[in-house]
């Protein structure tokens, strides 16, 4: 019996210090006492993470789970790592803080180490605080350089909390009943699973693309400031456009007056594989990029970065972030591209990837319930359907494994409006041995529905 099977978590020298602070319990009523009571946790009986090391996390007891999360998609590097540990503690031993009306030489050594990793033209480097606070950014911007107010944006899309970003985003479960999205329009997302248009339509980003289109001539003036997609589109459920699409969609805006703004806060810095940007992908240069999460290996790190012809925009009126560009910030985020870069993990997310797709796609050959199987690299969706032909989602499949990889060691997301769509994203540093414990993981879990 599957049941019966125990997948060992490969070994690993670090040996986590033991935990002596506040009690599971006590920390639990702590929480729920004094935390915003929106915040929420996951798994029926919450996780309390404690310790972590690279690909891996501990909790109060000592046991060790397999980080298949990165923290939101957010630790790429694996937590602790030492290079940009150091790097961030004797930044903080030298000066902390000073704000950017200052010289200092770590934000200009970082604004340009990032630059050169970017294509085109793009080249200005704005740093902030999150992803929300960039796209916000990103919004301004648009709107000052176009002199145009409108916005497309896709459904199932995901661009941050904030009021501004709240109205791009498409999900009502993170949309508030208060006024927001306005000049906002959603065009059609290109879902080659749900879709109109399949993955064997070659001519499906095309078609995708067309609806921005008709969006543009019936929803607006005609003129727009600007288009924003996610690369790869993450809480929505790891959705990867058809080929072509951004570059029709791209095109398309353009010709209607708005720049292109490429969201790269969960497929950039070379989760996907396949190139350093997820837009890269496609084929494209967008004239604006956001940035956050891998950025900053969990240090609250984000950027903004365009060309100094729509950067001059902004230039009309003072604009200040007090924490954009901290030094200690400045410092992670230049470790972090240079880790990246010296332990090769863009072709390591590839390889791994390629790995994991593979025997992930085997259990959908094999369970009724796994509809789909996507994705690039380090960035992988499994969506949880009652059977292959309705598609219906299937919330409570989704929840079975999802609960159950937690028991047995592993630590994975949720997507999807419907709560249907697992999200695999561990931080790069995964090994062979890691990738084929959470196969065994997900293929006992799946078993057992």
């Amino acid at each position: 019996m599957s049941a019966a099977r125990t997948p060992q978590l490969p070994p690993f020298g670090h040996k986590p210090q033991p935990y002596t602070g506040p009690s599971y319990e006590e920390t639990l009523a702590t929480r729920k006492k004094y935390l915003n009571p929106t915040l929420f946790m996951y798994y029926k009986k919450p996780l309390m993470v404690v310790e972590g090391n690279m690909q891996y996390v501990w909790d109060e007891t000592g046991r060790r789970y397999l980080d298949a999360f990165g923290g939101i998609v957010t630790v790429s590097v694996g937590h602790c790592h030492p290079k940009v540990n150091k790097a961030a503690i004797d930044q903080i031993n030298r000066i902390s803080h000073t704000t950017t009306i200052y010289l200092n030489n770590q934000i200009t050594e970082y604004a340009e180490k990032l630059a050169a990793k970017m294509p085109g033209n793009l080249k200005c480097v704005y740093f902030v605080n999150s992803g929300s606070e960039a796209n916000d950014l990103a919004m301004l911007m648009a709107r000052l350089y176009t002199g145009n107010y409108d916005l497309v944006a896709l459904r199932n899309c995901y661009h941050g909390g904030v009021a501004s970003v709240m109205g791009l985003t498409s999900h009502s479960t993170w949309k508030f009943n208060v006024p927001h999205s306005f000049g906002i329009h959603h065009a059609l997302m290109p879902d080659t699973y749900r879709g109109v248009w399949g993955r064997n339509d070659p001519g499906a980003g095309k078609k995708y693309a067309a609806d921005v289109k008709d969006l543009i001539l019936n929803a607006t003036s005609g003129k727009v400031a600007g288009f924003f997609a996610e690369s790869i589109q993450g809480v929505g459920g790891v959705v990867v456009f058809p080929d072509g699409y951004l570059k029709e969609a791209y095109r398309i805006v353009r010709e209607h007056g708005g720049v292109c703004i490429a969201d790269e806060v969960q497929a950039g810095f070379g989760r996907t594989g396949k190139a350093y940007w997820g837009f890269e992908t496609q084929g494209v240069i967008p004239d604006i990029v956001t940035m956050a999460k891998s950025i900053g290996n969990g240090a609250p790190l984000a950027a903004v970065v365009t060309t100094p012809e729509i950067a001059q925009a902004m230039t009309q009126r003072i604009h200040f972030n007090t924490f954009g560009g901290n030094p200690v910030s400045m410092a992670i985020g230049k470790a972090v591209l240079e880790v990246i870069d010296e332990e090769n993990l863009m072709e390591r997310s590839r390889v791994l990837g390629d790995r994991f797709l593979a025997g992930l796609n085997k259990m959908k050959d094999k369970y009724e319930v796994l509809g789909d199987v996507r994705g690039a690299g380090l960035m992988v969706a499994m969506e949880f359907v009652t059977d292959k032909a309705s598609k219906t989602p299937n919330k409570d499949a989704c929840g079975q494994v999802f609960e159950r990889a937690r028991e047995l060691g592993a630590l994975i997301g949720k997507g999807g409006l419907f709560g249907n769509i697992i999200r695999i994203t561990p931080p790069m540093c995964v090994s062979e041995a890691d990738i084929d414990f959470l196969l065994e993981v997900l293929d006992i879990a799946l078993s057992e529905i």
